[in-house]
């Protein structure tokens, strides 16, 4: 039960912030103020039993509502009651930095409340010294370090990369940098960036040599003492991934928020996915069998590492003609199947997740391969991590270092590795839900070359596991988690239990100030051709050119058509996603308007969530036709088969809330403050001639509508 003492705390809280920032105190607010006090007030105090039900809820608060506000002043008072520590987690960098730089300041000097905080990021956000020293020494000794996935991110420009790693190295010795790359003042190129960083596999932790000035360390060294970590999505997965507390604090200690949550079960999903690029892990085979055998000389003085070092050679050899084994089984699959010749990059997946006999066949081979090339490989970073630990062993400490960091790296991606053909060694069968597995034909450039993955469908047996059971308590809050008007999208998906809090806040915003509406069209967009060709003759018609506008499409090919189209009426009026990146499309469209120019942005999906163009900034959204889900998803086709299997329907249980939940989210880049008006034209009739159509426009805001 909530005690008066912190009930005063949190009404205090709130009091002061509205008065000290002249607010006007908002009805949902305050209505997700108590929800989430109510349902942390379930966690159990020292002693005490187990909770009599989940200290988890789900809140939809609307635009405006000031979600941030109210779940600080709920959530703080009482994680401190409790001892537990504050994890919030948000959807990417840019709103996690605004939450420590600017929310979390104001709210702790407004509010009255006493806490402290920290900012918590990846490995891969901070530079490592040691390979930064390597980077930069004189007169290399040949122990080169093995790079990133090299078939990802290819080696940088040694002229362009050196003066970048000296001007690093130079500003850390003055203090001037803190080694988080997103606190250096310059752009720096990912083949440069991932040069002198670290992941996981690779670090040799606190017996590294350099462990009193690292970046990494030190940042989270603040951690441990901080009232509030503030992270986001993936590193807290990342973290409950490996088990919980291997970063962040155990989630038995932890009470997460996830902002932006209608995010997390996706992001749940390529946390847990695995994947293996055949002719690339040949490479990297070969790659790690020339560094082990430059090893040799260097660690001749460690007996234990005599044995791998001659053996893995050979086992890296066998690994190598296995894959190639499974490169000419996977291309026999490709000659018999079904193939849609229009893509560029081939997809060939799996009915039911079903694995065919003859890959499964090799996939048991490359398991025992991939397990004796991860084991051995484990047992020497073993022995390299109790030679860093010996002071007397008179070994070089640096040279012992890069050889236990490209070990280190040698053991993460076998590990993967192995964990892609374990999925794949098994038939598939009896899986509930199934796993989705599919291979893609990669072209580059005339190269061919194939990529093998496997995924769960569904988030929620992953997220029961390391989060829902184990949690001290879950706030997940976004503006748009229902579909439908209902919960049960988010609950399939992530799993949350059933007997958590839901709750729909409705945002302030007065939406009569704007209109919903649908022109007569004399097509709906199953006939692409017909829809694009009548979008091109009446854009120019509804987008008044001297306002500022958003056309939102669901296809690349029919915004590059209509684009064509259009250009010569709107003369340079239209900024086209993929001419310019995100940032600068924004940049260069608020410079238009501020001009007293008009400006259209054309833009898919991405531009749909996430953009922030309030008053004259946006008057106009232009929505082409209801996001449906990409046919081709192999997760999304997944999903639905198995739905279907089950004699549902995938349509209506799937496709239907998923378009619903996306439209909201393209509608909702209209109204972004309360004295926002404008107009939302959406150019597909099926939201009045269908039956779904009907329940889709039902689930939106209460806009003012004007149906055709």
């Amino acid at each position: 039960m909530l005690s008066d003492v912190i009930k005063d705390r949190i009404r205090a809280a709130y009091a002061a912030i509205i008065e000290a920032k002249s607010l006007t105190a908002r009805w949902g607010q305050r209505q997700m103020i108590a929800e989430i006090a109510n349902t942390l007030s379930r966690i159990p105090g020292p002693g005490e039993g187990a909770a009599s039900a989940p200290a988890v809820c789900v809140i939809e608060a609307g635009t405006g509502t000031g979600k941030t506000i109210a779940y600080a002043v709920a959530a703080i008072p009482l994680a401190q009651a409790l001892n537990k520590r504050l994890v919030v987690a948000t959807a990417t960098i840019a709103l996690q930095e605004q939450f420590v730089n600017k929310d979390l300041p104001d709210i702790r000097k407004h509010s009255g409340l006493d806490f402290t905080f920290a900012l918590a990021k990846g490995r891969r956000r901070y530079v490592c010294l040691s390979k930064l020293d390597r980077m930069t020494a004189q007169g290399d000794d040949g122990a080169g370090v093995l790079p990133f996935y090299p078939d990802e991110v290819g080696a940088p420009n040694a002229a362009e990369a050196q003066p970048v790693y000296d001007g690093m190295l130079d500003a850390l010795g003055r203090g001037q940098w803190d080694g988080d790359r997103d606190n250096w003042p310059a752009t720096i190129a990912d083949d440069v960036w991932f040069g002198v960083t670290t992941d996981h596999s690779q670090c040799s932790g606190r017996r590294c040599p350099n462990v009193s000035q690292c970046s990494f360390y030190r940042a989270r060294d603040e951690l441990q003492s901080a009232d509030i970590i503030v992270t986001n999505h993936d590193l807290t997965l990342s973290d409950l991934a490996l088990g919980g507390g291997a970063i962040l604090s155990a989630p038995e200690d932890s009470i997460y928020v996830f902002d932006e949550g209608h995010h997390l079960p996706d992001k749940a999903l390529s946390h847990f996915a695995s994947f293996c690029r055949l002719h690339s892990t040949v490479q990297w085979l070969q790659d790690s069998k020339k560094l082990l055998a430059q090893s040799a000389p260097a660690l001749a003085s460690l007996q234990p590492l005599q044995r791998p070092l001659q053996t893995m050679p050979a086992d890296m050899d066998a690994a190598a003609d296995a894959l190639q084994v499974a490169e000419q089984t996977v291309a026999a699959l490709f000659e018999n199947a079904d193939i849609d010749d229009s893509r560029d990059d081939q997809q060939l997946r799996f009915e039911h997740g079903l694995v065919p006999a003859g890959l499964q066949s090799v996939a048991i081979t490359l398991v025992g391969h991939f397990q004796t090339l991860a084991g051995g490989l484990a047992r020497m970073e073993a022995v390299l991590e109790e030679a860093l630990e010996d002071d007397f062993s008179g070994l070089d400490k640096s040279l012992l270092e890069t050889w236990h960091i490209n070990i280190g790296g040698m053991v993460g991606r076998a590990e993967s590795t192995l964990a892609l053909w374990q999925e794949y060694s098994v038939s598939g069968e009896g899986e509930l839900p199934p796993k989705a597995r599919w291979i893609t034909l990669l072209n580059s450039g005339g190269q061919f070359g194939f990529d093998l993955r496997c995924s769960p469908v569904l988030a929620a047996d992953i997220l029961q596991d390391c989060l829902w059971s184990r949690a001290a308590g879950v706030i997940v809050t976004s503006a748009t988690i229902t579909a439908l008007n209902s919960f049960e999208r988010f609950i399939l998906h992530s799993g949350a239990p059933r007997e958590a809090a839901y709750k729909v806040v409705a945002s302030p915003f007065d939406y009569s100030r704007a209109v919903f509406s649908v022109p007569a069209m004399a097509c709906e967009p199953g006939d692409a051709v017909a829809h694009t060709a009548e979008l091109i003759e009446q854009l120019p018609q509804i987008v008044d050119q001297r306002e500022a506008s958003l056309v939102l499409f669901s296809s690349r090919r029919q915004m590059l058509e209509v684009y064509q189209g259009v250009s010569a009426v709107f003369a340079e009026g239209i900024l086209m996603q993929g001419d310019y990146s995100k940032q600068e499309i924004l940049r260069r469209h608020r410079e238009a308007v501020d001009a007293g120019r008009g400006s259209v942005i054309f833009g898919l999906a991405s531009f749909a969530e996430g953009v922030d163009l309030p008053g004259d900034y946006c008057r106009h959204v232009v929505i082409a036709k209801i996001p449906f889900a990409v046919p081709d998803s192999p997760l999304e086709a997944a999903l639905a088969e198995w739905v279907e299997a089950q004699g549902r329907n995938p349509f209506m249980e799937i496709s239907v809330p998923d378009a619903a939940l996306r439209l909201v989210q393209a509608s909702g880049r209209l109204l972004r403050t309360e004295a926002d008006s404008g107009r939302v034209t959406l150019m597909d009739r099926r939201i009045v001639t269908r039956r779904y159509g009907r329940a889709i426009l039902d689930s939106l805001p209460p806009f003012t509508r004007e149906l055709s």
